[in-house]
């Protein structure tokens, strides 16, 4: 428990001190690109803007988890990872629109780009990227977050190279409408991660089932593996985070039937075929209580 606990606090370091690289350097970068004129550092600075949030997200996520239940949270502080990302992705679609625009005037309408000094920023944004990539490969395997944050990061890594490209071609042939290009590729980066956030956290924000779990195949399991369960109703299956799937269901018994038996055979299935640690199941011997009342 203590290591696990270790591991934890370790996880969460590492957070910050990647949250903190990313997110000074992510001011550098967006004043480098103004000051340079190159929207391919912008787009890029936009990018380690989903960084940055990814980062934060994780890093609050991991201090909050610890927080335990009370009466107004029952299940803690651990759904709030998911309202930030909506929030986030919702903003960044704004982010994504604005440089695609930009880009678009851009290769109508060229602009002049400092080469120089566009290469500075993007070589030592190259370096903090992989410095961050290198901080957090060394985390707990284990930890999602960590792992999503190392996702984002290594896109991250994919713009920084984009600007390098924009600024050696810019310093060697003086072809400016390589940078809006760029900028582009490195918006529909950002754009197919943000709608993966965005798709995924409206889907648990709306109780969606989890799509790594087939409901059909569970409800067939229950019935053909356990002794005396007659049929598998009311299923309602959504998870608390992407890691947390819960499920609550009835389960009508033949009539003699111990209930305590297929109770604990019944978790033990849910939690080690279909990864539900969390499940809550009504036992019942007749009809059920519930269509009853509905049909009254």
């Amino acid at each position: 428990m203590n290591g696990h606990h270790h591991h934890h606090h370790d996880d969460e370091g590492r957070l910050r001190l990647a949250l903190l690289l990313t997110g000074s350097f992510m001011v550098a970068e967006l004043a480098g690109g103004l000051v340079s004129g190159s929207l391919a550092l912008v787009a890029d600075a936009g990018h380690m803007l989903t960084d940055s949030a990814s980062l934060f997200l994780a890093w609050v996520a991991a201090r909050l988890a610890r927080r335990p239940a009370d009466d107004l949270r029952s299940y803690g502080w651990q759904r709030f990872q998911i309202v930030a990302a909506l929030i986030n992705a919702v903003s960044l679609l704004f982010l994504v629109a604005w440089i695609g625009y930009e880009a678009i005037e851009r290769l109508f309408r060229p602009q002049p780009v400092l080469g120089g000094v566009m290469m500075v920023i993007a070589v030592l944004g190259l370096g903090v990227n992989l410095l961050v990539f290198r901080l957090l490969h060394g985390g707990s395997g284990d930890n999602l977050n960590v792992r999503a944050a190392l996702l984002h990061v290594l896109g991250d890594l994919l713009g920084s190279v984009a600007a390098i490209v924009a600024a050696v071609v810019i310093l060697y042939t003086g072809w400016t409408p390589i940078d809006p290009i760029l900028s582009l590729l490195v918006v529909l980066l950002i754009l197919n991660s943000t709608w993966r956030i965005l798709r995924r956290s409206v889907h648990i924000l709306m109780e969606g089932a989890p799509a790594d779990i087939d409901l059909d195949a569970l409800r067939k399991a229950l019935v053909a593996e356990i002794d005396g369960v007659r049929d598998v109703h009311h299923v309602h299956l959504w998870s608390l985070t992407p890691e947390q799937p819960l499920i609550t269901l009835h389960l009508r018994l033949a009539p003699g039937v111990a209930g305590q038996p297929v109770l604990e055979r019944a978790k033990r299935i849910l939690r080690e075929r279909f990864g539900i640690g969390h499940s809550t199941i009504q036992v019942e011997w007749a009809d059920c209580v519930d269509d009853r009342d509905e049909g009254a």
